[in-house]
């Protein structure tokens, strides 16, 4: 073995050496998600984040993230939910990032067009707002497909039900952990903008 071929052997040995216990600890982590979502979290939201029940987010395909931000301020309280709180009071940060993790490699899927004019507002409200009363469209933070960022969370594919119930929240300050542009946003939702928006947000993939 040529002094080249060997010191790249060298250098690739120890590269796979020292990543060993970051596999470990991530197969750990994984394991240890799954424990979790086997035992409380699947009742609710599935066991691969799809979640059967329109009043419970879909988690798959959320970013890590923000899940574990959410778990976080349903523990302290910042964010207010007699369902979540008890679920996430014994959590530790490195299990709610493990949580985060599973859910996000999981495969979100979109619901079927059903009502076409009233996806056609919600699409326009979306991508477009409603300039006349100032409403910004959901595009701007969220993307064109409603794949949000690690700070804010995608949309896409969500039961319009669960969105409905947030932006609710967000109007009436129930809901006060997230982003106060939400705030302003919902107070100036119509209705009807409100049902078609959530409506055409499960649409998207």
């Amino acid at each position: 073995m040529g002094t080249k071929q060997g010191f790249f052997w060298g250098v690739g040995a120890l590269a796979a050496f020292l990543a060993w216990p970051v596999l470990a600890d991530q197969r750990a982590d994984l394991a240890r998600a799954e424990e979790i979502v086997g035992g409380r979290c699947f009742l609710c939201h599935g066991l691969e984040g799809e979640s059967a029940s329109p009043v419970f987010p879909r988690l798959a395909g959320q970013h890590s993230e923000y899940i574990a931000k959410q778990l976080g301020e349903f523990k302290s309280g910042k964010r207010k939910s007699d369902t979540m709180k008890p679920q996430a009071e014994d959590l530790t940060p490195a299990e709610m990032k493990a949580l985060g993790a599973f859910f996000e490699a999981k495969k979100a899927s979109a619901r079927p067009a059903k009502d076409a004019e009233l996806l056609a507002v919600g699409k326009y409200v979306f991508n477009r707002g409603n300039q006349f009363s100032g409403l910004p469209a959901c595009a701007t933070c969220h993307g064109a497909k409603g794949l949000g960022t690690p700070q804010l969370p995608r949309l896409a594919g969500q039961h319009p039900r669960y969105t409905e119930d947030q932006l609710k929240q967000f109007n009436s300050r129930e809901r006060t952990n997230d982003n106060a542009v939400m705030h302003t946003v919902a107070s100036k939702l119509s209705e009807l903008e409100r049902h078609a928006v959530a409506e055409y947000i499960a649409t998207l993939d």
